[in-house]
């Protein structure tokens, strides 16, 4: 019988991800001699090599490929079996790993998390802001609890709760605030400001406007919301950003906000975890924790009272 550790699995879960002894030691917090000794054991002991070593890469074979695989599965099961126990108490209690993506983030986390602490006193919130492909491939691989974005993921092995829906405004330069709003077909003709490649908000933005997601001549990119807000200010084009993002990014910058007709264009944040997550019941109850937030956010930008009645641009998901 093989005699293979649980330690060596994770040793080769790491190698297989970065690609490098150096990187893969360093992320497991081990020595890379040390790091290189476990695996030539482990596969001393399999009788087969599962990498390949070059000068400065390593490669799986096929046999590393599905053994790597394997492995992934059985660590993410044993980490489960912890939040099965989690599960069993009655309020979710020790540390949370939140992903979110950055469209989101700046914004709606300084509520969730003040609210979150106030709500579950036993948590300790561990946040990961990145775009949606890698907070989804951290979810699938047990690195995340569960994460805040856009929706729909339409990832089968996914549970998605809708949390609430906002709409997108146009900003613009401040000396254009009287004129009319343009349409999508008008927007196609001016020179558009969007996040670079990979963020979905790029691509919700240029589905409104009836654009490809091929970047045309006229376009210019960004890294972040507010360098594309400041892009405005100084005269280089028009951007679209989200509704509850205005108050922290137009504050600073000679710019207009105009709010489009109907149909406007809009997007709808969610929360998801892993189907099989033990702590399903429990990141339910912190999606509504989540909308209470979102929902306290909207009411204090629209200046709104407890008692008065909901208007603007946050609604709550069906």
């Amino acid at each position: 019988m093989i005699n293979i550790t649980f330690k060596q699995l994770r040793y080769v879960d790491a190698l297989a991800r970065h690609g490098h002894f150096g990187r893969a030691a360093e992320a497991c917090a081990i020595s890379q001699p040390a790091l290189s000794m476990q695996i030539r054991e482990l596969e001393e002991g399999l009788g087969a090599v599962l990498f390949e070593r070059g000068a400065r890469q390593v490669r799986l074979t096929s046999l590393g490929e599905a053994f790597a695989a394997r492995a992934r599965d059985i660590l993410r099961a044993v980490d489960e079996l912890g939040d099965l126990a989690r599960a069993s108490k009655a309020g979710l209690v020790g540390r949370l790993r939140i992903g979110i993506i950055p469209t989101v983030a700046p914004y709606l986390l300084p509520a969730v998390i003040g609210d979150l602490s106030r709500s579950h006193a036993g948590l300790d919130l561990s946040v990961r802001e990145t775009q949606t492909p890698k907070l989804i491939q951290e979810l699938t691989d047990g690195k995340l609890d569960t994460a805040i974005v856009a929706l729909p993921v339409s990832e089968p092995s996914m549970t998605e709760v809708a949390l609430f829906r906002e709409d997108f405004v146009l900003v613009r330069p401040q000396g254009d605030s009287a004129e009319p709003v343009p349409s999508p077909e008008m927007l196609r003709e001016m020179r558009l400001l969007l996040l670079e490649e990979g963020h979905c908000f790029r691509d919700q933005a240029l589905s409104f406007c009836g654009l490809s997601t091929t970047r045309p001549k006229e376009m210019l990119d960004g890294s972040t919301l507010s360098t594309l807000v400041q892009m405005v200010g100084a005269g280089v084009g028009v951007t679209l950003i989200p509704d509850m993002a205005v108050a922290v990014e137009t504050r600073s910058a000679p710019v207009s906000v105009a709010r489009f007709g109907e149909p406007r264009p809009s997007r709808t944040i969610g929360m998801i975890w892993r189907a099989t997550s033990p702590l399903s019941r429990q990141l339910s109850a912190i999606a509504e924790v989540v909308r209470r937030s979102a929902e306290t956010m909207r009411r204090i930008h629209a200046g709104l009272g407890p008692g008065e009645a909901q208007q603007g641009t946050l609604r709550t998901a069906p």
